[in-house]
């Protein structure tokens, strides 16, 4: 873990050690293959930014409860569920530089192991009455699926405007960010005005996240993920939305031909960040981005200013700022 990511968790550190042994325990099970497959999951896990967005935000709300704890495991397990299964869906043999469940043991069993995660997620809300915070993340993973089919239709006919494309992020990423943000509060006690709020602020980081991660298709070659990969999946993303608007139908017609038919090729890819960087799409993505950072911090300085606060902010900042 970065230095940066160290202090940002700093004043969470306690509570999200206890977090990782709750949550270990959670994913144990008397079937011997499934245990070995959780134990896997449980190695493989990343910068855990979800669990800090739930805890900070505990921390800014009100404080950080038992059911904190429950909160951000339900996010990890309902979260982990999706990831397992939109692997099999996209017959991805690796997730952050690891092989992939279906990778190392096949679909079957892929989506088999999404499916107990689930059901893990549902029970332990069921089991404690925690039926708000089920609701919440519960609400998070349709917008989730409801968001990946809306990209999938559109990428047939590659028609997506910047408000089709909105309405895709929306779903996909920020409402997960929101929800963490969203429990985080309801966990702590607060009343639905502050939820809510706190809800606006995720959903308000998610979408600059997500920007952040469509301009890193067009960025420098070290950044971790190769180039062009959005374009080679005919992904209309912001930058490339932004550059088409800028040309003439006929122009437009013979790109999106190509992207659609020839985006398999080095030489198409290279073509089509060529034309979005000289079009001015980098620079408008990144402004959006910018604006919705700024609205993200605007919230988030109505707050009692304070370790959490100071935190999320700098958490906020980090997601805005990764090289990758």
């Amino acid at each position: 873990m970065s230095t940066v990511l160290k202090d940002i968790k700093a004043p969470i550190a306690t509570e999200m050690e206890i977090f990782e042994k709750k949550f270990r325990g959670a994913m144990k099970s008397n079937v011997l293959l499934l245990d070995k497959i959780m134990t896997y999951i449980v190695k493989r896990k990343g910068k855990q930014m979800r669990p800090m967005f739930v805890f900070l935000s505990a921390g800014v709300a009100g404080e950080i409860q038992e059911s904190t704890y429950r909160g951000a495991a339900l996010i990890e397990l309902l979260h982990t569920a999706t990831l397992v299964h939109d692997d099999v869906v996209d017959d991805a043999h690796y997730r952050r530089g690891f092989f992939s469940i279906n990778a190392l043991w096949k679909n079957k069993i892929a989506v088999l192991v999404g499916d107990y995660l689930l059901s893990k997620g549902l029970l332990l809300s069921l089991e404690h009455d925690d039926f708000e915070l089920l609701k919440i993340v519960s609400n998070a993973v349709r917008e989730m699926s409801e968001g990946e089919l809306l990209q999938m239709e559109k990428a047939r006919k590659l028609d997506i405007d910047e408000a089709v494309y909105y309405d895709i992020i929306r779903q996909k990423t920020a409402s997960l960010i929101a929800s963490c943000c969203a429990v985080g509060a309801s966990s702590s006690g607060a009343d639905p005005e502050m939820v809510e709020k706190l809800r606006y602020f995720g959903e308000k980081i998610g979408m600059a996240f997500q920007i952040k991660d469509d301009l890193f298709d067009y960025g420098a070659a070290e950044i971790g993920k190769p180039l062009g990969i959005d374009i080679k999946e005919k992904k209309m993303t912001l930058p490339l939305i932004h550059a088409l608007k800028q040309i003439s139908g006929l122009e437009r017609v013979q790109l999106i031909y190509k992207i659609k038919h020839r985006s398999h090729k080095s030489k198409v890819i290279a073509e089509v960040i060529e034309f979005v960087k000289n079009k001015g799409g980098i620079e408008y993505a990144t402004g959006v981005m910018e604006h919705y950072y700024q609205e993200a911090m605007e919230v988030l300085s109505t707050f009692p200013q304070n370790e959490f606060t100071e935190a999320l902010s700098q958490l906020v900042t980090y997601t805005i700022n990764r090289k990758k």
